[in-house]
């Protein structure tokens, strides 16, 4: 499932954010197709993902972001963080979070199939996700717009995917047979007692 997640996000995220996000920010980043933007909370807040290597006034010297020995943003640096950002990857990143939670229903609806596994394996996403982003981002997610989109995303594949699954559970227990068969006819004859 983890994996299924991963491969919806890697097919969606690249040319929606090279769609919708500014360029220019986008590169300075590491581009579209760069992990940091599947993995990383941080893109999905819209906070900064560099950390200060020598301190403050290091920064502070920087008038625009370089990338391949070619300045790729203007603006000034107050403190590590660029006054240039883009609102834009964030949303988009968000989106394409809900999207890979719809395949996640039919992924849970076709590889899981039984209603009462479906809250363990969407959870075990989820917590798994946390894990690893917090891993790759060193921090805790902090962001009220990264936990919103993190709950709103287990709910909707939650509730839907044990919907569906119900459905299909109940659809399949009441098929009833309009014909006996001879045999099963003979052997409850033979059960009677006389």
């Amino acid at each position: 499932m983890q994996c299924l997640h991963y491969l919806t996000l890697a097919v969606l995220i690249p040319p929606l954010l090279a769609l919708f996000a500014e360029p220019s920010s986008l590169e300075c980043a590491g581009g579209s197709a760069n992990v940091g933007m599947l993995m990383d909370w941080r893109e999905m807040a819209g906070r900064p993902t560099f950390r200060r290597l020598h301190g403050e006034d290091r920064w502070n010297s920087f008038t625009g972001a370089w990338s391949g020995g070619k300045k790729v943003a203007e603006g000034a640096w107050y403190g590590g963080i660029a006054d240039r950002s883009d609102p834009w990857r964030g949303w988009v990143l968000a989106i394409c979070w809900m999207l890979a939670c719809g395949a996640d229903i039919y992924y849970l609806y076709s590889i899981v199939r039984r209603p009462r596994l479906i809250l363990d394996f969407a959870l075990t996403l989820l917590f798994n996700h946390l894990v690893l982003t917090t891993y790759y981002s060193a921090s805790l997610p902090t962001s009220l717009f990264f936990w919103a989109v993190m709950l709103i995303g287990a709910v909707l594949t939650i509730v839907a995917a044990e919907q569906l699954c119900v459905k299909r559970e109940m659809t399949e227990g009441l098929i009833v047979a309009t014909e006996v068969p001879e045999e099963e006819e003979m052997e409850m004859g033979d059960l009677r007692r006389d």
